[in-house]
């Protein structure tokens, strides 16, 4: 087995210094808070960018990123902006106020209508909230959603008119997603203008028969508790209908579009192509093995199959969203895993390959802009290529040539490329330093401005004296290599015997060990490092970054290896000189709970205590989507969701389980935290529970969040 990587650093002298103690409410009082660059929006003529500084509207210019003008200015309309979307031509500007939450991406909101030229400041609806408000190409309407059907307003005299008239709560779905699709493919807005503005498509979602899960609320010491009734398909059950409609505006007339008489099908992605009469569809099968390249005729709703992708696991819907047509009308780029690993991949409009773009051992992670002012377009792109636990910008010409790296800095980076593709905004963050914000001239990468350096978090974290990620990789008894880091004590002593807190979400796709900055759980496991804890992050197979075969082992048994490559971790733990072998811990939350709460039993005999907090504790309980992506349906693989669930397990249950839900958690059901306690009890095994009352997946707010780190503080300090 091989020894970890850093041990010669790692064998210091105790160290004795200054520091502040962390406290919960750091994590939320803004000490350890990043500054970001809000809402970027590039403008048309390249010359300005725009972005939301407080409660404004700001335009900066390029070249030196010093702001030039306040183009909105909230408090003067006496709103509260959120967000903010201009018209094609700039001269409007829709303004988001009043946001409220539905489930983890959906909202309502109330919108208004601000003419800069004119100065006319209007609200876009007196007929109630509204969500997904987005204008015509042309600038002259703007389509929202509202109590599932879909409306328009004519900006001219801001009339508005119902589209679709038959929307209706746990039934009939128009132009917004379903739960499930909200939750799994990431859409929430489900409408489309097309690029004359003359049409719009939709997808329309028939739940009628997907059946309702039924969480009760209380509502903060109401009388009587409330039933919220949601439409929820778990593994196996039924989905929505789902088909796509065109409504021409002039015209008050609705084509439906052919999809073949398949009705049990996914429609994760649809889009405008070049062509006004042409919106491209993407079709996945139900088990998502199959994805389909559809085009269709707005005239009359005929379609042609364009291009077909198969996997013997799954397909990735995410990888859709490179999906990118090009101007010329007679080409797309699309992104395919059929080499085993993620790359981009040119088209001719019937489907047919005209090259492969990139290429290689690593993954091409996602698109950040296509130049297409030259004969052959160049694309961005970021990579894996330097390391599957960082992430760099490159670029290479369509024809697969010329690839250049062009992100300097060592480890995270993100970009976002104005629309003629002559200046870049960097985001870059390392294990050792957070968020840098750059603007940058393409034209031979020059630095213009820094953005946002995040100056005064770096002092901050150098007066917590906060603990420095340390990377290790160790090999399992079957040959792989696995990644990770350390958190160590400050005043480490290698001659003496710390216990570990090993902190996983092990999820398909998913990374923890990353060349990073992190979030709030950092600084739970730096407050625990104070405490006298090592923390352990472990990224076992199934994990991303390391090309398809790494990630897709895990189908048809989910739970299986992970758990096998933590129980390895904790073994490479115990060669380790300075661990002691029998104070070994584990938590993870969501798939990370469903992970540790498998681990505290197929594992007790190397793990003394473990937190879950909201974990899956059968995939029969969860969703169709996802659960079937990684597991076929339960009809197809029973085995594949009862062998590796807890509830299967709990007889081996040796250490001290917490177990901690949200009431209110509409994702993973707090059935799933009843169903564990159920067998454990039935087996007299003694676990901890705690519930919070409505609180939903992410267990949020304030008080709630200080109360959850504390008590699992507590609970890590008093059994570990």
């Amino acid at each position: 087995m091989k020894r970890f990587a850093f041990l010669s650093a790692m064998l210091i002298s105790a160290l004795s210094w200054a520091q502040k103690e962390i406290q919960v409410e750091n994590f939320y009082d803004g000490t350890f808070s990043q500054e970001r660059v809000r809402s970027l929006n590039w403008m048309n003529d390249g010359l300005y960018y725009s972005e939301l500084s407080g409660n404004n509207v700001i335009k900066n210019k390029v070249t030196d990123a010093s702001t030039v003008a306040t183009l909105v200015n909230g408090d003067s309309l006496g709103i509260n902006i959120d967000d903010y979307t201009f018209s094609s031509d700039e001269s409007k500007v829709l303004l988001m106020t009043e946001r409220e939450s539905i489930y983890r991406r959906s909202f309502t909101a109330e919108y208004y209508m601000y003419d800069m030229k004119n100065k006319v400041f209007s609200k876009l609806s007196e007929n109630g909230p509204q969500s997904y408000a987005t204008f015509s190409p042309d600038g002259k309407q703007v389509a929202f959603t509202r109590d599932n059907n879909i409306f328009t307003v004519r900006l001219d005299n801001m009339n508005e008119e119902q589209i679709t008239k038959d929307g209706k709560f746990n039934s009939i779905i128009n132009g917004s997603s379903d739960w499930v699709y909200e939750e799994e493919f990431s859409i929430t807005k489900a409408f489309f203008w097309s690029p004359d503005s003359k049409k719009i498509a939709y997808i329309k979602f028939d739940e009628s028969a997907v059946r309702e899960y039924n969480m009760q609320t209380w509502n903060d010491g109401a009388l009587y508790p409330e039933d919220y009734k949601f439409k929820y398909p778990k593994a196996g059950e039924s989905n929505s209908i789902v088909n796509v409609y065109f409504h021409d505006i002039k015209e008050n007339k609705k084509t439906k579009v052919d999809l073949g008489k398949e009705t049990d099908i996914y429609l994760p992605r649809i889009q405008w192509t070049k062509n006004p009469n042409t919106l491209s569809i993407i079709k996945l099968n139900r088990l998502q093995n199959r994805l389909d390249i559809i085009h269709a005729d707005a005239r009359n709703g005929s379609t042609d199959l364009i291009y077909t992708d198969k996997s013997k696991t799954y397909i990735d819907i995410t990888y859709t969203d490179d999906l990118t047509y090009l101007n010329n009308g007679t080409q797309f780029i699309y992104s395919s895993e059929k080499d085993g690993y993620k790359h981009f991949y040119l088209h001719s409009m019937d489907g047919q390959l005209v090259n492969q773009i990139t290429k290689g051992k690593w993954d091409a992670v996602s698109m950040v802009a296509l130049d297409q002012s030259k004969k052959t377009p160049v694309l961005y792109f970021i990579s894996t290529e330097d390391s599957p636990m960082e992430r760099h910008l490159y670029r290479v010409s369509g024809n697969g040539k010329g690839k250049v790296k062009m992100s300097l800095d060592a480890g995270w980076n993100s970009a976002d490329m104005s629309n003629d593709a002559k200046y870049y905004v960097l985001s870059n963050s390392s294990a050792t330093s957070p968020l840098k914000v750059s603007l940058f001239q393409n034209k031979g990468n020059k630095l213009v401005k820094v953005l946002k350096d995040n100056a005064s978090l770096k002092k901050r974290v150098k007066d917590f004296q906060l603990a420095d990620k340390k990377f290790f990789s160790f090999e399992t008894v079957d040959q792989w290599d696995l990644n990770g880091y350390f958190l160590f004590p400050n005043e480490f002593d290698s001659t003496k015997t710390y216990p570990v807190f090993l902190y996983q979400y092990s999820g398909p796709g998913s990374q923890n060990v990353t060349n990073s900055w992190a979030g709030r759980h950092y600084y739970y496991h730096q407050m625990l490092t104070q405490k006298g804890y090592i923390v352990a992050v472990v990224d076992n197979r199934g994990t991303g970054g390391r090309g398809t075969e790494f990630k897709n082992m895990t189908y048809k048994q989910l739970g299986k290896l992970e758990t096998e490559d933590h129980i390895e971790a904790a073994k490479f733990f115990q060669t380790l000189p300075f661990v002691d072998d029998d104070r070994i811990g584990i938590w993870g939350w969501s798939y990370g709970g469903y992970m540790s709460s498998l681990v505290m039993m197929k594992g007790a005999k190397y793990f003394k205590a473990g937190v879950a907090v909201a974990p899956v504790t059968t995939w029969r309980y969860y969703d169709t989507i996802y659960t079937e992506r990684y597991l076929q349906r339960p009809q197809d693989n029973p085995e594949g969701y009862d062998d590796n669930s807890p509830n299967s397990h709990v007889d081996k249950l040796e250490g001290k389980l917490l177990l901690i839900h949200g009431t209110g958690d509409d994702n993973v059901h707090f059935q799933n935290a009843v169903a564990l306690q159920n067998e454990l009890i039935k087996n007299g095994k003694q676990f901890q529970s705690f519930y919070y009352p409505d609180k939903a997946h992410s267990i949020s707010g304030l008080a709630t969040r200080h109360h959850l780190y504390k008590m699992m503080a507590n609970f890590v300090l008093e059994n570990l």
